[in-house]
């Protein structure tokens, strides 16, 4: 039996990974480095094609070029758009272009205009002090632009670091040559005119702070998270709350349309994170795939003991995408920019994954397959349980950068947050802190589980603390104490 697969993306450029999209703005790959791989002969792939309507009566989707593709299961992978923050000057009453030098940071059409406007010198404001603005503020100072994170929190990454970690965070931003400002309120955009095809239009000069400061600027950078991109679904009549609602199935309110991705919502959480999106992947094609191949109608055959479902993904092949140079961290999970390493799902019932309502995934907007048939009463096909996952960023220095000490403050910093870092009533906490490495180590635990953990610097140990953590187990006989140290968990 053959299944008909056809992806349906609005991009034109071949699939990529997202994670990566920052070291592409910072010079360190070129856009084709990142490309995932090509889909699999006879996957019929229709590139910069957008999805304006799904027609559930008729089982089709109905594209902006007026063509219509059938589907015997739909999956929407839609993903999630970057959130545009309600500031003064952003747009013209009834206008929807963004002035000149103010950048989204979502696409590799973002990153391809955003990279050919820096230039060294150039001003650049970062609004939001999350994953996706921090990696973003790097990539530009790397860039040799001078560069102000604008954060509105009280401290960076506040959804993964607490107040020390970021503190040592914000010492490694500024010897990369970051000025950051946190508890800052940003009002509004000033702008100018400027010439162009068809008339003026506006570029913008400068950020307005809400106590009356303004920020000069040649190039404003919004990363302010990203929303469930459910429009599609909710037009649709799909059940729709913050993403489209699915059950451990993958299954929309329509049994025949699947969500996977940023765009869906499972047990109440959105993920947002490239390792969800994979794990409900891999789910979903193993629930979709006809393996092993059902008989044919009205003809007994004996099974083939060659026959079998297939194999279970090796960890190393959960992560998305793969090294893409040396030195390149894992492509894995992704939380706001930030690499994470996906996990194993969590059992039924476990309370603890952590809620992620931002950015980053692996998607189309549409993937409509034909010709399924599932398996009747095949109990060995895989349910979706929910996603433990670590969230891991690396930020090298500027080479030649102010701030160079002998603290480490130049050199390359890594972090890794996971879980639940806010003890309760009766959990154990460890902390160590070198100022002198410029390294920070935090865990939780309750009785023999890690509940969460902060680790920023060296992180040569975070291995046997990740596999701990992600697969929900007890912790090992090893002291924990000696997991934190340089010489353990490797």
């Amino acid at each position: 039996m053959t299944v008909e697969v056809t992806i349906i993306g609005e991009e034109p450029h071949p699939a990529y990974n997202r994670v990566l999209l920052a070291e592409v703005l910072a010079g360190r790959y070129a856009p084709e480095v990142i490309a995932l791989p090509a889909p699999a002969a006879g996957v019929r792939r229709l590139s910069g094609v957008r999805v304006v309507r799904i027609d559930r009566p008729t089982a089709e989707v109905v594209c902006d070029d007026g063509r219509r593709v059938p589907y015997d299961a739909l999956v929407l992978a839609t993903g999630s758009n970057p959130v545009l923050p309600p500031l003064r000057g952003l747009f013209e009453p009834d206008g929807h272009e963004l002035p000149d030098g103010v950048h989204a940071f979502r696409t590799m059409d973002d990153c391809l205009a955003l990279g050919a406007a820096v230039r060294p010198g150039a001003r650049a404001v970062v609004i939001g002090g999350g994953l996706l603005g921090v990696s973003a503020a790097r990539a530009l100072a790397q860039r040799g632009a001078q560069v102000v994170l604008a954060h509105q929190g009280e401290h960076l990454m506040e959804r993964q670091l607490d107040p020390g970690a970021s503190g040592l965070l914000l010492r490694h931003m500024a010897a990369l040559g970051v000025e950051v400002h946190t508890e800052c309120r940003v009002r509004g955009l000033c702008t100018r005119t400027v010439d162009g095809e068809g008339g003026g239009g506006r570029a913008v000069s400068a950020v307005e702070l809400a106590d009356g400061y303004a920020l000069e600027a040649d190039l404003v950078v919004l990363a302010c998270g990203v929303r469930p991109r459910v429009g599609l679904a909710r037009a649709a009549g799909l059940e729709v709350a913050r993403g489209v609602v699915i059950d451990d199935e993958l299954r929309t309110s329509d049994p025949r349309v699947f969500a996977i991705g940023d765009c869906a919502e499972h047990a109440g959480i959105v993920y947002g994170l490239a390792g969800a999106a994979q794990e409900q992947a891999d789910v979903l094609a193993h629930r979709l795939s006809p393996t092993p191949p059902l008989p044919e109608p009205m003809v007994l055959r004996p099974l083939d003991p060659q026959e079998g479902p297939a194999p279970e993904p090796a960890p190393e092949d959960r992560f998305v995408g793969n090294r893409s140079a040396e030195w390149a961290p894992p492509s894995g999970s992704w939380g706001r920019n930030g690499w994470a390493q996906t996990g194993h799902r969590a059992a039924p019932g476990d309370e603890t994954p952590t809620r992620h309502t931002d950015a980053v995934p692996a998607d189309h907007p549409a993937c409509a397959q034909t010709d399924h048939r599932a398996a009747p009463g095949d109990e060995t096909v895989p349910q979706y349980h929910g996603t433990r996952t670590l969230t891991r960023l690396t930020l090298t220095a500027v080479p030649g950068s102010a701030g160079g000490s002998a603290s480490g403050t130049d050199g390359p910093l890594d972090l890794a947050a996971f879980g639940n870092p806010t003890p309760a009533p009766g959990d154990d906490v460890i902390h160590l802190t070198d100022a002198t490495r410029n390294t920070y180590r935090k865990v939780v635990v309750r009785g023999d589980r890690l509940l969460g953990g902060i680790l920023l610097g060296d992180l040569g140990t975070v291995g046997a603390l990740a596999r701990t953590w992600e697969s929900n187990e007890p912790l090992p006989a090893t002291p924990l104490l000696h997991l934190l140290t340089n010489d353990g968990g490797s």
